[in-house]
């Protein structure tokens, strides 16, 4: 970062095997950072060899213990006031950027944290309905004021109470899949999750909502936000959330009903903190 100004900033970063992903990630908040934290989940590629090659990064490793958890133990590690959080296939673009930059050389702030909107890129094109833009949520925030939470994978952060919050200009551009096989991956590997934390709570099997909830999605994703405005990839993404809906509550049968321990695919430090 050039120049001196009027706050510093920590930008926050989780990773696990983002070979593909880190170094362009890391470019895109080099020229407002004062630090970037990497916080890596004992990754197998070169994700900590790229990431370090950074001036700026501060690397750490731990195990992964769940999306909330492991991101707010990345701003733990966070040693200025005001933080930006990115996941790995995140980038700003240069709207964002400009008005970071302006926002750390402003005299005042009369806010606890900003919500910036995000922008997926899938199946080829810039995805601007199907429900999943602008999506803005907070990601720019006080550290003492602000903490990730919600379930998981499916995090965000969250204000204190008393906090005030604004919207900034810009956005996030989020790479979300390299292909459908990926997707699929994903799908699969969160359905896992979410089915796993939602019995640990006490949801239990329901035949009802297994065949009615993965209906209600693909309408509320296709018709009602939109999704056919974005064409064949809001028909894919709709068919894909519907899919995703139905694998959860078909996991809750086999955690339920089999008495499954855990889906295959969760592993078992996931959860512990």
């Amino acid at each position: 970062m050039e120049g001196k100004r009027k706050r510093k900033l920590s930008v926050a970063i989780i990773t696990f095997n983002e070979e593909k992903n880190i170094g362009d990630c890391i470019r895109s908040v080099e020229s407002f950072a004062d630090e970037i934290i990497v916080l890596d989940s004992l990754s197998s590629d070169k994700t900590k060899e790229i990431a370090t090659s950074f001036p700026l990064v501060r690397f750490f490793e731990a195990p992964f213990p769940g999306h909330v958890e492991q991101k707010n133990k990345a701003i733990s590690f966070c040693q200025n006031e005001w933080i930006f959080s990115l996941d790995a296939d995140e980038r700003a673009n240069e709207t964002l950027q400009a008005s970071i930059r302006a926002f750390l050389d402003a005299n005042t702030v009369n806010c606890d944290g900003f919500k910036i909107a995000r922008l997926t890129f899938h199946l080829g094109r810039w995805i601007r309905f199907s429900g999943w833009y602008p999506q803005r949520r907070y990601r720019l925030f006080k550290k003492e004021k602000a903490s990730w939470v919600g379930e998981n994978p499916h995090d965000y952060i969250e204000l204190k109470s008393g906090s005030i919050g604004k919207v900034m200009k810009g956005d996030i551009l989020h790479y979300s899949f390299q292909d459908f096989s990926h997707q699929i991956n994903t799908i699969n590997q969160f359905s896992s999750i979410v089915a796993y934390t939602r019995y640990a709570k006490g949801e239990r099997f329901s035949l009802f909502k297994t065949i009615l909830k993965p209906i209600g999605k693909f309408l509320e994703i296709f018709i009602f936000k939109f999704g056919f405005l974005d064409g064949i990839a809001g028909l894919w993404i709709a068919l894909a959330s519907s899919f995703s809906t139905y694998l959860k509550y078909a996991k809750l049968y086999e955690l339920d009903k089999l008495k499954m321990e855990r889906p295959s695919n969760v592993k078992k430090e996931y959860g512990k903190k």
